[in-house]
């Protein structure tokens, strides 16, 4: 207890052990209640007598109390059944029926107990340590402790004995404390059977009714050798036989007894401890009710005593005992002086006369001056000469309200000085008059806590000039406020500054010693670090900064020297490795309590600090506990322990990385397997090209377009375009207006925005695929532009034309859009026999639909045509002059391509790789539904085996019969050889061959006419054949030998061309253009030549208008010379199929 104990830790001796403190403190506050009676006076007396002891109250200390289930009762058992707790519970007997036997140490202080009976006991055999003080028991039975032989501490201070239970205590052998003082016994005469304890180390005993002492008291102690004997005698001391303690021998002696009476008593006191040696001896109360006055010397005898140090506690004394006292230890072997709670106070009659203080060599190790309420005792003499040879000065609690010049200059000698507890102020202690230079040149230690100090200046001018001052305290005081600590100064010898509880300011540490090795600034109310401070302390080695209010550790924090941290107590979250990166000798740190964030570097940090074990946590883990975040909260830091992934900054960004370079290894096999940079950089020309599109304003009306189809085709395929394609398309009355680009893309723009551009000015985008146009890269740009504008469509604007056999598993990942489409759309494949190629190009017609007026004007689609291909156009009246003129001569010439204007039987080829056959019949006005093989070949053999009177027909067969005359004697029955060509020629068009004549290719060569001039001419028949023979297999197909006679008329093809003409004319205009078939004239027409092909074979009423509207191209609403004869080609060749076909199944095996 700090107000019992204020010694420094320097301190080499002390009167009260550890264990006694809190039971002196209770007495103490005792003693200071008012009694009413001079009896309860002596027993308060007594009871601090006990005190003075430290071996006489040193009890066991009772051993940590861990959980156990308490025993129902008054009492708490616990420490597993060998401990037992009944202090205070008001027990007016023992409970000894909930004792267990295992019982070893028992509390039963502060009840009510009057008695110990002879079975409260009985059944303990363990027991070795039982207190019974403070209770009111006045009879021990004396077999009370018969069965507690292993009993060692018995405590029965401040009950109500009679008499000293000398029966009870004879069993107990093994004794080693007795406390039986403050009890009602009037005689302190031991029994000669305490001479049998003789392990009795401690003893107390006496009380208010002991009147004095005999020679024979303690007679039993004589061969013992006691650690503390204590005795308590009534405060007025009635006698004192001289040898009564000559025979107690003990290191630690206590009286409480008052002598005013008999002051002579302290004589033979004093002889009667002369030539012992003690550590401590102790006076209680010497003088109680008056001040010494008288002359003589009653502490002569101090000079023979033999003590480490000497206690005078209470008792009134004046400057003449003090004096006395003072004088004796000078030449005495006493090295320690504590004068405590002492009334001081000077005699009426003190004069002083100016001269030398009589007290100048008391050379002592140590003086205290504790609790004295008058300050006038440090100069009790006028002087403090008393000082001079004092190493060790403590002055607590004096209450000083100054220190003279000359006290400085008189404690020269002082090693240690203590002045804390005072209520010292600045003004107090330093007085700028006085002259300290070369004052207190001993001192290293200087203690000013608990006082009233604010100015750091003033105590670094007051100890600048101490020399040897190592160590300074200056703790629980004001010190810190910015205004006073500027301009400090300090000794540069000290080494620790200690200033806990405190109230500095950040900007105050600047003010602190920059020598120190130590330094204590706990508790200081700190909410920042000035890192100024610390880049000079360069010595500091332990730093003490708990209880603080700092927020954070701070980035760069260099001590290079530091070993011992404590940073426990504060306000910070975030503590990691780089907190302490700059203090490389730091081994010890106390960081808990502290509303830690449990993250990723705080386990960072454990981790390092437990595992290598650098820096030791020596509060760990205990106060280490979770507050941030939520969830954590409270939870104890070492049970924290999150993933290596979410902590270990090197793995996620190997994870990162490796993860980074999948995606883009997976994304680039992506760009590869579907060419996505390509398509990328096609998106980005298209945004480009219609950004300048709308910035050059180039707009047009929704629904309207300039072309009909855009053709895409690879560079490789331009010849099979410019001679076949555009031919078939252009050279029609009602032409279809295409782009290509070699011909319509405008010059000087830049390609992407003439392809764009040209794509979204035309209705259709015809693709010409093959192995060319998969190679090619402006076609897969082409491609995809047309996809991007079909977005959102069914691609019904898109027609795919295979020029050659593709397999869509081939194509690049980049087609497909291209694969799907020809997985899943029907597309049109060219076929390489001539004879299939007017079916194909009545279908591209169909599916291109009716050609219709673009938003560039209404021109003729045969006029742009003509210009195309280069044949001769011949207007209306030309054509007419021409028929009455010559009808036998030289007629519009039809490739082809013509031949199936409207009603065809076209090759399709669908997704599934099927060919299908549209027929010519009624039901479909032109167009033939699907039908199965038997009927087909029905419809083909009615059509060839009746009787077909009419011109139109016999014109018909005229065709087929000429062509299969001549063909089959070389080869192929279906195909004219070269020979037989030749034959054909020469018989059927001899004249013609005379004069010369004038052919166009068959949608495969030259768009130019080929002229045969001669028929004698060596290369006349290789010319013809070359015009003639489109698919190049040396031979000429019925198709292609319609397109000679579309282009010639001799002999008896002659006659059924011109039969084809008079039909024709036959009919047309009666009701209206006389070069025009109207609608009934169409309807006569077809009952008068062909009733038995179309209408007989029908039944629907409307078939005559679905003829008309497949025939109408130009959707005039009648049908004009050009389109009957598309009509009578598409019949013709079917009819030349059906031949073919009737006559294989005729030879064939299933025939």
């Amino acid at each position: 207890m700090q107000r019992f104990r204020p010694r420094p830790r320097s301190a080499q001796t002390t009167l009260l052990t550890p264990q006694n403190r809190k039971l002196f403190k209770q007495w103490e506050l005792l003693a200071y209640q008012p009694t009413s009676s001079l009896f309860a006076t002596m027993i308060w007396k007594w009871i601090f007598l006990t005190a003075l002891l430290p071996g006489a109250l040193t009890s066991p200390t009772p051993p940590s109390r861990p959980n156990t289930t308490a025993v129902e009762g008054p009492c708490r058992i616990y420490n597993s059944g060998r401990s037992a707790d009944c202090l205070g519970r008001q027990l007016e007997s023992v409970p000894w029926t909930q004792f267990p036997p295992t019982l070893e140490e028992i509390d039963l202080s502060s009840n009510k107990l009057q008695a110990v009976l002879a079975d409260d006991f009985l059944r303990l055999p363990r027991l070795r340590v039982l207190l019974l003080k403070f209770n009111n028991i006045s009879h021990i039975d004396s077999e009370a402790f018969k069965n507690n032989k292993l009993l060692e501490h018995l405590d029965i201070f401040n009950n109500s004995l009679q008499e000293i239970p000398a029966t009870a205590l004879t069993p107990l052998l093994n004794l080693k404390q007795l406390m039986m003082s403050n009890n009602l016994y009037e005689h302190a005469t031991l029994d000669e059977r305490f001479s049998k304890l003789v392990h009795l180390k401690v003893l107390s005993m006496g009380g208010p009714l002991v009147m004095g002492l005999k020679k024979a008291d303690f007679q039993p102690l004589k061969n013992m050798r006691l650690h503390g004997f204590a005795i308590k005698c009534s405060s007025n001391l009635s006698y004192y036989e001289p040898g009564s303690l000559e025979v107690v021998q003990t290191l630690q002696m206590g009286f409480d007894m008052a002598l005013d009476q008999r002051p002579d008593a302290l004589h033979h006191m004093l002889r009667d401890l002369a030539n012992k040696t003690f550590s401590v001896i102790q006076f209680r109360n010497l003088f109680e009710f008056t001040y010494y006055m008288g002359t003589d010397d009653i502490f002569q005898g101090l000079r023979y005593v033999t003590s480490q140090q000497l206690v005078f506690h209470r008792g009134k004394f004046n400057e003449n005992l003090l004096r006395m006292a003072l004088m004796n230890l000078e030449v005495a072997s006493i090295r320690n002086l504590r004068l405590q709670y002492i009334d001081f106070a000077r005699s009426p009659t003190f004069i002083d006369s100016g001269g030398d203080s009589s007290i100048t060599d008391l050379a002592l190790d140590e003086l205290d001056l504790w609790y004295i309420s008058n300050p006038d005792v440090l100069r009790f003499d006028w002087r403090f000469t008393w000082f001079n040879k004092i190493k060790h000065l403590s002055i607590q609690y004096v209450n000083f309200n100054s220190v003279p010049c000359d006290a400085w200059a008189e404690m020269s000698a002082v090693e240690i000085l203590d002045v804390s507890n005072n209520r010292l102020q600045d003004n107090y202690i330093f007085n700028q008059r006085c002259q300290y230079k070369g004052a207190m040149p001993n001192l290293h230690t200087f203690t000013l806590s608990t006082n009233d100090l604010t100015s750091l200046r003033d105590l670094s001018s007051l100890t600048r000039e101490f020399q040897q001052l190592q160590e300074l305290d200056v703790s629980n005081n004001r010190l810190g406020a910015a205004g006073k600590s500027r301009d400090c100064v300090w000794q540069k010898s000290i080494t620790r500054f200690i200033a806990h509880h405190n109230r500095f300011e950040s900007e105050s540490l600047r003010c602190l010693p920059t020598t120190v090795q130590y330094l204590d600034l706990s508790h200081c109310d700190l909410d920042q670090l000035d890192m100024t401070y610390f880049e000079k302390a360069n010595s500091l080695k332990e730093l003490l900064l708990s209880g603080n209010k700092i927020k954070f550790i701070p980035f760069q924090w260099r001590s290079p020297s530091l070993q011992s941290l404590a940073l426990d107590g504060n306000s910070f979250g975030v503590i990691s490795k780089a907190s302490f990166r700059d203090m490389p000798r730091l081994s010890r740190l106390r960081a808990g309590n502290n509303p830690f964030h449990c993250t990723c570097e705080l386990h960072a940090f454990v981790e390092y600090t437990t595992t290598k074990g650098k820096i030791n946590l020596t509060d760990w883990p205990e106060n280490y506990k979770c507050y941030y975040p939520e969830a954590f909260l409270n939870k104890v830091v070492s049970k924290y322990l999150p993933s290596r992934v979410a902590c270990d900054i090197r793995l996620v960004i190997i994870i990162c990385v490796a993860t980074t370079a999948l995606v883009i290894f997976i994304l680039m096999l992506m760009c590869y397997m579907f060419d996505l940079p390509w398509y990328t950089k096609a998106t980005f020309q298209i945004i480009r090209a219609k950004y300048r599109a709308h910035k050059e304003k180039a707009a047009g009306e929704a629904g309207s377009f300039t072309y009909h189809a855009f053709i895409s085709y690879s560079h490789s395929d331009a010849d099979w375009v410019r001679d076949q394609l555009l031919p078939c398309l252009e050279s029609d009355k009602n032409p279809y207006r295409l782009c290509i680009h070699e011909r319509d893309f405008m010059p000087g723009r830049w390609i992407i925005d003439n392809i764009i551009d040209n794509i979204e000015s035309s209705r259709k985008v015809i693709f010409v695929l093959s192995r060319h146009f998969v190679n090619s890269e402006w076609c897969n740009y082409e491609l995809y532009f047309a996809q991007q504008r079909a977005m959102g469509k069914t691609f019904n604007d898109v027609i795919l034309v295979v020029k050659e056999p593709l397999d869509p598993s081939s194509l690049p990942s980049k087609y497909c859009k291209l694969k799907k489409m020809l997985s899943t759309k029907t597309y049109l494949e060219w076929p390489q026999q001539v004879s299939q190629q007017p079916f194909f190009w009545a279908q591209l017609k169909s599916v291109l639909g009716k050609p219709s007026v673009t938003r560039e004007g209404r021109h003729s689609v045969r006029s742009i045509a003509s210009s195309v291909i280069g044949s001769e156009v011949v207007d209306r009246k030309a054509e007419e002059a021409q028929l009455n003129a010559e009808p036998k001569n030289k007629i519009n010439k039809m490739n082809n391509c013509e031949l199936s204007n409207q009603i065809h039987i076209p090759a399709v080829v669908s997704a599934a790789g099927e060919r299908s056959q549209y027929n010519v019949g009624a039901e479909s006005a032109g167009h033939l539904p699907h039908s199965s093989t038997f009927q087909q070949r029905e419809f083909r053999l009615q059509l060839y085996d009746r009787n077909m009177t009419s011109k139109l027909q016999q014109c018909m067969i005229d065709l087929i019969t000429v062509f299969h005359t001549y063909s089959g004697k070389e080869g192929d029955k279906y195909k004219l050889s070269r020979g037989e060509l030749k034959t054909l020629l020469q018989v059927e068009l001899a004249e013609l061959m005379a004069v010369g004549i004038s052919l166009t290719p068959v949608c495969a060569g030259s768009p130019s006419p080929i002229q045969v001039t001669e028929c004698k001419d060596p290369a006349a028949l290789e010319k013809i054949l070359s015009a003639l023979d489109g698919n190049k297999d040396g031979e000429v197909d019925f198709q292609e030998f319609a397109a000679l006679a579309d282009s010639i008329m001799c002999s008896q093809l002659q006659s059924a061309m011109e039969d084809l003409i008079k039909v024709f004319h036959s009919y047309s205009g009666k009701e209206g253009d006389k070069y025009k078939l109207s609608k009934a004239e169409l309807k006569n027409l077809l009952q008068g030549e062909l009733s038995e092909l179309f209408l007989s074979a029908s039944k629907d009423p409307m078939v005559v208008d679905k003829i008309m509207s497949d025939l109408d191209e130009n959707k005039d609403g009648e049908v004009e010379f050009q389109e009957f004869v598309v009509l009578v080609a598409a019949l013709t060749v079917a009819c030349n199929e059906f031949f073919i076909h009737a006559n294989s199944s005729s030879i064939s095996p299933e025939g």
